[in-house]
């Protein structure tokens, strides 16, 4: 395994750790569509020169992705995508309103379990490893969300984000659907157009977004747009050339860690002994849904 695939694969997970960070400042000036429409459409920016350079480096096959069934598989690929990413990105951005950066963090990072869980719907089978995982973040949720005393009722920011963390899981199963067919950078900067798109109809009808809070929140939005979307994707395409799926998995799952850490030091969001043991469980659920599996056992890795 390469030092350098790791260490770029570690960068990937710290940049999307502290984007939860961006989220939540940016709700201070601008409105939560209005800030994935801004970001998602830079991020698509941003990634139109990593296609010009890829495609320039390409010997061989590069005409079959011209073909009408490549371009019919990548624009519906691409479209499917967006339409899940946008309701995704949207739950959690307003679920990090009501809760603070680290919580949103560890419940976003549930999506590496509840991707096998769906997939027995998709008649894949599921090892004992992912039972028990589940058994682990269930207790890893009830501890990070649910306060003694007020009875047994989530709070609405963990709800939105668990929502987000399932819509993350089907976006994972259509991404794994698709990504065989189509070349994946592309389809990801077709995603977050669709995503951006489809943010700004909320945003104009319900947000009336103006140049000053845009401008007031330009380092949020600049962080998730070009280093969150932009950047950090390409980073996790070539830290994760050559290597182990489960291994970067499990690396980039360190992202649920570093927006805890973040949130504490940029913020000054602290967490409770109690939600502490929360996120401990939840992370090691998430470790031990990545384990070894026999070949009968459905695939977690999010590659």
């Amino acid at each position: 395994m390469s030092v350098r695939n790791s260490l770029l694969l570690l960068l990937t997970a710290t940049i999307w750790g502290v984007a939860f960070v961006a989220q939540s400042v940016s709700m201070d000036y601008i409105g939560g569509f209005t800030f994935n429409a801004i970001r998602n459409l830079m991020g698509s920016v941003t990634l139109l020169p990593v296609i010009l350079v890829l495609g320039r480096t390409k010997s061989t096959g590069a005409k079959a992705e011209d073909s009408p069934a490549e371009r019919k598989a990548l624009l519906t690929g691409g479209i499917c995508c967006g339409i899940l990413l946008c309701l995704a990105n949207n739950f959690q951005q307003f679920g990090i309103k009501y809760t603070t950066v680290g919580k949103a963090g560890f419940i976003t990072a549930c999506y590496i379990i509840i991707v096998p869980i769906l997939g027995i719907f998709l008649k894949k089978k599921c090892s004992s490893f992912i039972w028990i995982a589940v058994i682990l973040s269930l207790c890893g949720l009830y501890l990070l969300c649910l306060t003694p005393g007020e009875g047994f009722a989530i709070g609405r920011g963990e709800l939105l984000v668990l929502i987000c963390a399932v819509l993350f899981s089907l976006h994972i199963l259509v991404i794994d659907h698709f990504s065989p067919l189509v070349d994946g950078v592309k389809m990801s900067c077709i995603q977050f157009l669709v995503c951006g798109i489809l943010s700004g109809i909320p945003a104009l009808l319900f947000e009336s977004p103006d140049l000053s809070g845009i401008l007031a929140a330009k380092i949020p939005l600049l962080y998730a747009g070009v280093l969150s979307c932009g950047v950090a994707y390409t980073l996790q395409i070539v830290g994760q050339k050559n290597m182990n799926p489960t291994v970067a998995s499990l690396i980039l799952s360190l992202e649920s860690c570093i927006s805890v850490i973040a949130g504490w030091l940029i913020l000054g969001q602290s967490l409770s002994g109690r939600e502490i043991l929360g996120c401990v469980l939840m992370f090691g659920a998430i470790i031990l849904a990545q384990l070894p599996q026999k070949k009968a056992a459905c695939n977690t890795c999010i590659s």
